[in-house]
């Protein structure tokens, strides 16, 4: 579900951009300014995690320097089925992380000191494992394609102040108020359906994080302790570069309160409540799988009792089988 909905609303934005450009009515403006947002995303996809890693300054550990930190990230990594990415810390009082990287072979995740520090080993893993979500599902790609789209929509919009205004462009079929359209409600548009594709992508890794990890409530409790802590501990760098705040597990800004149209992050509340509801789906297949077991133990054919039959039967007890012997 989550999957179509980004598509769909890839699709309107797409549909957004197509429209703003019929209203301007300059097909070579509109290849112009496509052209220059694609080059500006296309730089950032390929530099973009040099430049967050360098913002944050965080620094790569290895085997050596981080042992515990380094295992963990390589377990998850083989949890789901991932190169190892690198691995970086950044200094930082608050508990977060992000992840990075135009794809699983040339992704880093990088965790605060004040993860480390302030949540267990469990819950940890559950963040780390949420990181490695988003590289999976190649979500920088995601983000990238749609900020192109939203970047094109601005440009137009830029294009639209300043030639739009020309009466004498027929092309126009809504006059002035196509320029306010162009001008304003178009980007403004582009930008909550970034925002929502972002949001739409935590609920993603949220739910294959909790599969990687195992235990979906560990991913649950870090959240809401990431969250309170947030709003109590700021992280300087990411006030300097709020471009950067739909990267984290949780928005690393201040004032962020509430699921609105202007948030990257979905409701804290409402991704605890969602993980909690995954534990009892996963709670009920283990169940499931227990009874199937229980059932194909039953129906199994009796082994025909033959020397040794005593260590075997101990042996198989061991494993949860119950085998019964015919003289």
């Amino acid at each position: 579900m989550n999957m179509m909905r980004t598509a769909m609303l890839l699709a309107f934005m797409t549909a957004l951009f197509m429209g703003v450009g019929f209203l301007i009515g300059g097909k070579g403006g509109m290849m112009i300014a496509l052209v220059i947002a694609a080059g500006m995303n296309i730089f950032s996809y390929w530099n973009s995690d040099k430049m967050v890693l360098s913002a944050y300054h965080a620094r790569e550990i290895d085997e050596a320097n981080a042992p515990e930190f380094f295992h963990m990230i390589r377990d998850l990594s083989q949890n789901a089925g991932l190169p190892m990415p690198k691995v970086y810390i950044y200094d930082s009082p608050q508990p977060n992380a992000f992840a990075t990287g135009r794809n699983p072979q040339n992704a880093a995740v990088a965790a605060s000191t004040g993860l480390l520090e302030r949540l267990t080993p469990e819950e940890v893993a559950g963040v780390m494992a949420h990181e490695l979500a988003h590289v999976q599902n190649r979500d920088t790609l995601t983000m990238t394609i749609t900020a192109t789209l939203a970047g094109a929509i601005s440009m137009l919009g830029n294009f639209a102040f300043f030639f739009g205004g020309n009466r004498e462009n027929n092309n126009n079929p809504l006059g002035f108020i196509g320029v306010l359209v162009a001008m304003i409600v178009a980007p403004l548009a582009a930008m909550l359906v970034q925002m929502a594709i972002s949001r739409t992508r935590e609920y993603s890794a949220d739910r294959r994080g909790a599969e990687i990890c195992g235990n979906p409530l560990w991913l649950a409790s870090a959240l809401q302790k990431i969250s309170g802590m947030a709003q109590r501990i700021h992280n300087d760098d990411a006030e300097r570069n709020p471009a950067t705040a739909h990267m984290f597990i949780i928005n690393p800004l201040s004032g962020e309160r509430m699921d609105n149209l202007f948030s990257t992050h979905p409701n804290t509340e409402n991704r605890v409540a969602a993980l909690h509801a995954m534990a009892q789906e996963f709670s009920r297949e283990d169940r499931r799988r227990r009874h199937r077991v229980i059932d194909l133990c039953a129906n199994q054919a009796p082994f025909p009792k033959q020397a040794g039959d005593a260590a075997m039967k101990t042996s198989a007890r061991g494993r949860g089988l119950d085998i019964r012997y015919s003289e």
